[in-house]
């Protein structure tokens, strides 16, 4: 019975390991057969991440074609995803873990990555121009790269007009001008050529560019900014451009006076390189330059466990010195926070409003010393002003204007210039219109014309929309003596600067129906009556006719519903 027993037992473990090799053959085979289409399609085959490690680990020969286009994938994949997950609060994490990566190998893929990652979302391109400035200190053969290939892709966009690239590439150019990669030189370069033969949207991108990179130009190359500044004011006096790009200028020469206070060259979180380690390439829109595309590609390196041997030993070194760094970035940081702290404590708060009060004077004071309009407009822009504070300046233009013993022109093209600058100040005029409107009655005459007349320039030179005219509500009972007035000389104004023809086209336009009833009610025949004899009465008859046409109608539709009511009238004429 025992050698029984014996025997059972061995067929037994006979049979479990047949069932092992039997299943580690299976999933060989399946990896096998991956491997073998890796082979065949050149590496267009999804591989499940919980299954790569496994398959790097069972291939033997480490030199291999299809172990080098495993290693290329998650290469590839691992460079994207830092590249796409990188920010202000966790660059100083990302760089160690981007140099564990082999960056000599996959350098075009990095400088790929950064560049699609930067057109896809642009507000972070300062944070990818500190990462390759980083990552420039290490190996200046990546960032020389990257700035060929962003380069290239700038001379694409300009020849085909590509605004949106353009403007892209340029400003990722200007903050690797700021991080000290790129050589001012190509700063110059660009803005020489957008502004050679100036279009719209070529000094439109020239004032981004100057806006990101101006800081560092006026510290860099003082001359060539003051050059590239009088062509900017040469195409001002030239009149040829559109308004609205006339304006970004004014407000590119008002940054400039503010020493471009808002646009710092590098924010001091990313401010990652020391001055000694930077490494500067020199590259001109006129070279001739090869993207090195084929490096993009996957192709089989017969030296590759010598390269990823001599990049382990780098990558040794390289994190080594980052740790050292990190820790006396993170020393700096915790005595920058103590001093920030003790600097909030000694704020004292200031409940008096006094700050207030000498903004207002010095926005009256300027308004009213300047020659022009113009000139009052580059003072005010110099103004800093916090957020939420652009109402003290349209209130102060309207007080101003009001207490004037007749309208001057003056203030209307004023807040014209203000509304084309900024949205922000037309929805705040906007607000003042509501206001004035509602206090309307507490206004002297005088004001009161002034006011209307501010207004009525406005809305005749579309600098503010027209639907304000739906908080006026022109009826016998909504409106009193003043604020009929107001509504007179609004539309007397209005009449005289676009004529009555065109004000009657616009009072037409169906999109602005809606907000036009309220001038002109259709909800009883007592208001609409109203609305027309009121027109007629300061001659502006005209633009009622629609009206007209509907009062009319609306008689006859009542006349058909109840004929009885008419013939009644007709006898009582009759008797009289």
């Amino acid at each position: 019975m025992e050698m029984e027993m014996q025997g059972n037992d061995k067929d037994r473990g006979t049979s479990d390991r047949r069932d092992k090799v039997s299943s580690k053959q299976h999933t060989g085979s399946s990896d096998n057969r991956i491997i073998q289409k890796l082979e065949k399609t050149g590496g267009g085959v999804y591989i499940p991440p919980f299954r790569l490690p496994s398959m790097m680990l069972e291939v033997e020969d480490k030199s291999s074609l299809e172990y080098q286009k495993m290693t290329w994938d998650a290469l590839k994949k691992s460079i994207n995803g830092l590249v796409n997950k990188v920010n202000a609060a966790n660059i100083k994490d990302i760089i160690p873990e981007l140099f564990s990566e082999n960056l000599l190998r996959g350098r075009a893929l990095f400088a790929q990555s950064c560049i699609k990652s930067q057109m896809a979302s642009p507000a972070f391109t300062d944070v990818l121009a500190a990462l390759v400035a980083v990552v420039n200190t290490k190996f200046p053969q990546v960032g020389e790269l990257l700035l060929r290939m962003i380069t290239l892709r700038l001379r694409r966009a300009y020849k085909r007009n590509d605004k949106h690239q353009l403007l892209a590439a340029a400003k990722f150019i200007a903050h690797l001008v700021n991080q000290q990669v790129a050589h001012e030189l190509i700063a110059l370069e660009l803005l020489t050529l957008l502004l050679e033969n100036p279009t719209e949207d070529g000094v439109e991108v020239a004032v981004a560019f100057v806006a990101e990179c101006g800081a560092v130009l006026q510290d860099l190359s003082p001359k060539g900014l003051h050059g590239i500044f009088e062509r900017f004011r040469g195409i001002l006096h030239e009149g040829a451009i559109d308004k609205r790009v006339q304006f970004l200028i004014e407000g590119l020469f008002a940054l400039r006076r503010a020493k471009f206070q808002g646009h710092p060259a590098v924010r001091p979180e990313l401010d990652l390189v020391e001055l000694e380690d930077q490494v500067t390439h020199q590259a001109s829109l006129l070279d001739e330059m090869n993207a090195e595309d084929d490096l993009v590609v996957f192709k089989l390196d017969p030296d590759f466990l010598e390269n990823e041997k001599r990049y382990e030993d780098l990558k040794k070194i390289i994190l080594g010195d980052e740790a050292d760094g990190g820790d006396e970035g993170s020393d700096d940081d915790e005595s920058s926070q103590k001093e920030e702290e003790e600097e909030e404590q000694m704020r004292i708060a200031d409940e008096t409003e006094t700050d207030l009060v000498n903004l207002r004077r010095t926005i009256y004071l300027t308004i009213m010393s300047s020659v022009d309009f113009e000139e009052a407009g580059h003072k005010l822009l110099q103004i800093k002003l916090e957020p939420g504070q652009e109402m003290e300046l349209c209130t102060m233009l309207l007080e101003c204007a009001s207490q004037e013993k007749t309208y001057r022109r003056y203030y209307g093209l004023l807040g014209q210039k203000f509304c084309m600058i900024n949205r922000v100040y037309q929805e705040n005029l906007e607000k003042c219109f509501v206001q004035q409107y509602s206090m309307v009655h507490r206004l002297e005459t005088s004001k009161l014309r002034n006011v209307a007349m501010f207004f009525a320039h406005l809305l005749g030179t579309d600098a503010l929309p027209w639907h304000v005219l739906a908080y006026t509500r022109l009826t016998e009972e909504d409106t009193t003596s003043s604020s009929r007035i107001f509504i007179k000389i609004l539309f007397q104004e209005l009449s005289e600067h676009l004529g009555v023809q065109r004000l009657k086209e616009r009072l037409s336009d169906p999109s602005l129906h809606a907000d036009f009833e309220s001038i002109f009610p259709r909800d009883s025949p007592k208001n609409t009556r109203f609305s027309i004899n009121f027109f007629t009465s300061i001659g502006l008859g005209g633009i009622t006719e629609e009206l007209r046409g509907y009062l009319k109608s609306m008689h006859m539709q009542q006349s058909e519903e109840d004929p009885s009511d008419e013939t009644h009238r007709k006898r009582q004429r009759k008797c009289c």
